[in-house]
């Protein structure tokens, strides 16, 4: 059986090993074919504006994938082997005379073949199964090894396959074992989530609990499917004569980010067992195909495509009772790796021209991305991303903001909802939403940060008011594994709103500790026990129907137990506003390069910089309980009047700061063009708000914070962007500083 976290463990220190092998290829005077094909691809995405990130940057992105592909390809493999779909192992197999087999056939292709390699050995083995019609998409042009299948070294293909040979020396068994009698491959979503760390930040890989995605599945799939499915009297006059549906009478939901596949796999059991209640004569093999052909998948990551596609021809097998793979019937999968934010047909209005979310007027399609990596495909994700196609739309999208500007921009001029520093739950729950057919269903777990941060006020009063939303759920309180971020989740259907209220489960307080099983915490359990009787309350969540006219204005307040009514009669009988008592809140300085201002004291000091251009520098979340905390310091190239310091001023800062002076000069200015463009002093933040700097006090919080962090600071400090500062009156004294200051921190 599968021990994960072992797995895990090792197989990191593994892909590690791979993508040093893909690294040294690339830059190696042995192979420079390689480093050729890399540049050429490199400069077709920024042609393309797919990208902003430097050559080294974007070439670490395609080696981490290319790497995963080779290790996952190969587990695929192993997998296939250790439960006998494949009768003669070629990798490895449990110890003993099948892995002596396994030896045989690798000793038998080097007779054949005595002048190629192991990676050629591992290649022949992915060959050989394209020839089988279930896993030949699996293994097939779209797998991003085959991209440059000559980039992997030979040694590099020899540890691979010694990796998966590991025989313990205590027990005389393989290391690591793929037998699972009931087909289970849940492990490849740990995988998925945790393979790279770097892959995992940087894209937010995160797989949704099972008791998440049943709940919304719950709500989204099963009522769609009794409703566009089920309950229709031509159901049966519809069939095709081999118990298909034609394509456009098909039952269709989509996850547009499906990562490992988790929505996918549930979907597909619930699809397949309504068949069955529904036609219990007919065939499985066509029941299955047709709950397959019903659910569609797009993700922008390769590997996240190739386990989720894997994944659902497994559990197709499982579900057939087929032993082995060439009695496998030529299943077809719906999905698609692809950019679901950047690659779907968006619309225009001919009437208004402007994009929008349209119920009754005919529009035509805008501007789209056609650059496609090598493991997208295309053709299938336009056809996957038309809008309103799909019975039912779930999701649990990324909680990162964009980082990579290029792409920042044409998310943001496609979805109209994208507002400052958006995060992606943003343009994702409108595209959620616009992929659902005429009164189709939706459903997704996202970050609450929309509801409370500036970037949300766009979604929330122009974009929501135009749709059904029907539940407001705060999961916050509620433990879910891996999910760090405090969550929402949402529930809508494509139409113009029906009624004057929506269902909401407000929270009141979390959980109180781990539970041992989160599916059985307090504060999920609350959820569920109430989500359906308005008015009712315990100790963690209330359930209300709250109008659609306070969840159209920004911020949300969606606490429990009175504590939005609480809100609204503070605000009413509020006499002043603190806009009214303040001159300015806002930011103190945006450098637009945190990394190279910002440094430990002891590194400018021993680099001699200049003492008086060096400041503390506070951030948001160093500002908690009163005070902030000593952390690193700021160079700060500016005099008292916050004038720029002529070169001869600051010499020391600025040979430090040389080595990132085209970074620095790289930096954008409003309009786009860079500090280099427009003669903007290389050495300069990318704003500072003079009239901030003019007074020493300010009240400083964080921008991001559970709860009220306000603290006074009587000068000297820098603070960034997510530490924003209140300024008073310049005639303000420090004691109507410290009394604004007991408010803003006080309950209320």
């Amino acid at each position: 059986m599968i021990n994960r976290q072992a797995l895990l463990a090792d197989i990191q220190g593994l892909l590690k090993h791979i993508e040093a092998d893909l690294l040294d290829r690339s830059t190696s005077l042995e192979v420079p074919e390689i480093g050729q094909a890399l540049r050429t691809r490199y400069a077709e995405a920024q042609s393309a504006s797919r990208t902003a990130l430097n050559f080294e940057d974007w070439r670490t992105d395609a080696i981490t994938q290319v790497a995963a592909a080779w290790v996952l390809s190969a587990v695929f493999v192993r997998f296939l082997e250790d439960n006998g779909l494949i009768p003669v192992p070629k990798i490895s197999g449990p110890a003993g005379e099948k892995l002596k087999r396994a030896r045989d056939e690798h000793e038998l292709f080097f007779r054949s073949y005595p002048k190629l390699n192991d990676r050629d050995y591992l290649l022949s083995l992915f060959d050989a199964l394209t020839k089988h019609a279930a896993t030949a998409e699996v293994f097939g042009p779209h797998n991003p090894l085959r991209e440059l299948p000559q980039w992997l070294s030979g040694d590099a293909g020899t540890a691979l396959i010694g990796f998966f040979q590991k025989i313990d020396a205590n027990t005389g068994t393989l290391i690591h074992d793929f037998t699972n009698p009931a087909l289970d491959t849940r492990f490849l979503g740990d995988l998925y989530q945790d393979l790279s760390e770097a892959a995992r930040k940087k894209y937010a890989l995160l797989q949704t609990p099972v008791f998440v995605e049943e709940f919304i599945l719950d709500r989204t799939l099963s009522p769609a499917l009794d409703e566009f499915a089920l309950a229709t009297p031509d159901y049966e006059a519809r069939l095709e004569n081999d118990g298909r549906l034609n394509p456009a009478d098909r039952f269709r939901m989509i996850d547009p980010a499906c990562g490992s596949g988790h929505f996918l796999l549930g979907a597909f059991e619930r699809l397949v067992q309504a068949w069955r209640s529904k036609e219990p004569g007919t065939n499985a093999s066509v029941l299955v195909q047709r709950a397959l052909d019903s659910i569609h998948g797009v993700d922008l990551n390769p590997y996240a495509i190739a386990i989720a596609r894997f994944r659902l021809i497994v559990r197709a097998i499982y579900l057939l009772g087929v032993k082995r793979l060439v009695d496998t019937p030529a299943f077809h999968v719906e999905l698609a790796c692809a950019d679901s934010l950047l690659h779907a047909p968006f619309r225009v209005s001919k009437s208004e021209g402007q994009r929008q979310l349209d119920f009754e007027l005919e529009s035509e399609a805008d501007d789209e991305c056609d650059h496609a990596y090598f493991a997208e495909n295309l053709p299938l994700a336009k056809k996957l991303l038309e809008r309103k196609q799909y019975h039912a739309v779930v999701a649990n999208p990324p909680y990162i903001t964009p980082k990579d500007s290029v792409l920042n921009g044409r998310y943001r001029k496609r979805f109209d909802s994208c507002h400052r520093q958006y995060s992606l739950a943003v343009p994702f729950l409108e595209q959620i939403v616009a992929l659902a057919c005429p009164g189709g269903y939706t459903g997704q777990i996202t970050a609450n940060s929309f509801m409370k941060r500036e970037f949300g006020s766009k979604l929330i009063e122009q974009f929501l008011p135009r749709i059904d939303l029907t539940h407001v759920i705060d999961t916050s309180g509620a433990y879910i594994p891996g999910h760090g971020t405090p969550t929402v989740i949402l529930f809508g259907r494509n139409r113009k709103p029906v009624g004057t209220t929506v269902r909401a489960v407000l929270g009141i307080k979390g959980e109180p500790s781990t539970p041992a099983d989160p599916a059985h915490g307090l504060v999920w359990t609350s959820i569920l026990r109430q989500i359906d009787k308005a008015g009712a309350q315990d100790d963690f969540t209330s359930t209300a129907d709250v109008s659609r006219e306070t969840l159209g204005r920004h911020p949300w307040s969606i606490g429990g137990g009175g504590a939005a009514e609480l809100k609204e009669q503070l605000e009413e009988a509020c006499e002043s506003s603190l806009e009214s008592s303040v001159d300015s809140i806002g930011f103190m300085c945006i450098t637009k390069q945190d990394d190279v201002f910002s440094q430990p004291r002891s590194v400018l000091v021993r680099n001699a910089c200049e003492g008086e251009h060096i400041r503390p520098f506070g951030i948001g979340e160093e500002v908690r309980d009163w005070t902030t905390e000593n952390g690193d310091w700021v160079i700060y190239p500016y005099d008292k009047a916050v004038r720029t310091l002529s070169k001869d001023r600051v010499p020391k800062l600025l040979r430090f700061m040389w080595l990132n002076k085209t970074v620095l000069e790289d930096r954008k200015v409003f309009g786009g063009q860079t500090y280099r463009q427009v003669g903007k002093p290389w050495y300069e933040y990318g704003q500072i708000p003079v009239d901030r700097q003019s007074t020493p006090l300010s009240i400083t919080f964080a921008f991001v914070a559970t709860h009220n962090h306000f603290v006074l600071d009587r000068g000297g400090k820098v603070f960034n962007r997510t530490a924003p500062v209140i300024k008073l009156p310049a005639d303000a004294t420090e004691d109507e500083h410290l009394a604004l200051l007991g408010l803003l921190n006080s309950s209320t």
